[in-house]
C-alpha cells in the first residue's frame, strides 16, 4: 500500500482590543517525524517579526518553536506551510495483544530494572491538566474490559463505545470543560473525546497518550474542498508490550492511517496546543484559525 501526500495550511490569527507591548509565544505546528511520516517541506511566516525564535524540541521530542515579541502590535498572524507524506502504519495484532491486566501490571513498580520503552511509557500513566482520574471513567469503560480480554480488543472496544454514546457538538464545551461534564453531557468535539479515552485507560492504570494533529476531510460529493474548512484534529496512542504504541481515533471509531497527519504527542492537549503563551496587554481576543489539508499527487 502506498502512501499519501498532503500540503497543509495552518493560519492563526490574533487581533487585539489594545496593543500588546510584550509576548512569548509557544508553537507546535511542525510535523513529527515518524516512522509513517516524513514532512517534505515545512515554512512558517509570522507578523509582525518576532525580535527571537529558537527552534528545538520540548520535552516529549516534540518540534518546537519559541517566539518572543518585544515590540508593540495589535495582531500576531503566524501561518505553517507544509507539505507532508504519509506512510501505512504498522498492523497491529489486535486479538493477539497481550490481556489487559498484564499490559496494565507491566508498567507498575516491581523494584527490578525497568526496560527503557515501558519507563518512557510510565509518564502517560497519571493525571495531567486536562486528565484526572475517577472512578466514574474507570465504570464507564467497564463494559470493555472483561477480565483477560486482550488489551488492544479493550481499546478497540471503548473507542466504539465513545463514538456511539456520544454526539459531535462544537458548541457543547471549550478547552477548560471538565471531563466530568463531558461525561455527563454526552457531548463535545475530538479534543474532549480524546481527553476522556485517555482518562478511562490511565483510570485502570494504562498508558495512554494524546496525539494532535490533521485529518483530511472529504467534501460532499459534486462540492469543492473549500480552503480553510478544515480543523486541527486529537486523537488517542495507547502503549501495548510487545506492539509498542497503538493509535485509536475514537470521533471517527477506526484506527489512524493515510488520513491523519501527526504533529506532535504528550500528556493532554495542554501539552501540544498548536499556539500558546502570554502576553501583556492586549484585552480580550479570541484566535481566528483556518486549517486547509490538500491531497497531492503521488510523486
Amino acid at each position: 500500500m502506498s502512501g499519501a501526500r498532503y500540503r497543509v495550511l495552518h493560519d492563526t490569527h490574533y487581533g487585539y482590543d489594545a496593543p500588546v507591548s510584550l509576548a512569548k509565544q509557544l508553537a507546535h505546528l511542525w510535523p513529527r517525524p515518524c516512522a509513517w511520516q516524513l514532512c517534505r517541506s515545512q515554512a512558517l511566516e509570522i507578523t509582525p517579526a518576532p525580535t527571537q525564535r529558537i527552534d528545538e524540541h520540548d520535552v516529549f521530542g516534540n518540534p518546537l518553536t519559541r517566539l518572543a515579541f518585544e515590540r508593540p502590535h495589535d495582531a500576531l498572524t503566524v501561518k505553517a506551510k507544509l507539505e507532508v507524506e504519509v506512510l501505512p502504519r504498522p498492523v497491529a495484532d489486535i486479538a493477539g495483544s497481550a490481556p489487559w491486566e498484564s499490559a496494565r501490571d507491566s508498567l507498575c513498580y516491581s523494584g527490578q530494572p525497568m526496560p527503557r520503552d515501558l519507563l518512557k511509557a510510565c509518564r502517560f500513566r497519571f493525571e495531567s491538566p486536562y486528565v484526572r482520574l475517577k472512578k466514574h471513567f474507570v465504570a464507564f469503560a467497564d463494559s470493555c474490559f472483561a477480565p483477560g480480554r486482550p488489551l488492544l480488543e479493550c481499546v478497540t472496544a471503548l473507542m466504539g463505545k465513545i463514538f456511539r454514546e456520544f454526539t459531535y457538538d462544537a458548541s457543547a464545551t471549550h478547552v477548560a470543560t471538565p471531563l466530568l461534564e463531558v461525561l455527563e453531557r454526552r457531548r463535545g468535539v475530538c479534543q474532549d473525546f480524546a481527553h476522556l479515552m485517555i482518562a478511562c485507560l490511565r483510570s485502570r492504570g494504562l498508558a495512554a497518550r494524546y496525539v494532535s494533529g490533521y485529518l483530511l476531510t472529504e467534501p460532499p460529493p459534486g462540492q469543492p474542498r473549500l480552503i480553510g474548512a478544515d480543523a486541527s484534529h486529537a486523537w488517542v496512542a495507547v502503549y501495548c508490550p510487545v506492539n509498542g504504541w497503538v493509535e485509536f481515533d475514537p470521533t471517527n471509531d477506526l484506527r489512524p492511517g493515510l488520513g491523519h497527519v501527526t504533529l506532535a504527542w504528550g500528556r493532554d492537549f495542554s501539552d501540544v496546543s498548536p499556539l500558546r503563551g502570554v502576553i501583556l496587554g492586549g484585552g480580550s481576543h479570541d484566535p481566528e484559525v483556518r486549517v486547509t489539508v490538500l491531497p497531492l499527487p503521488a510523486s
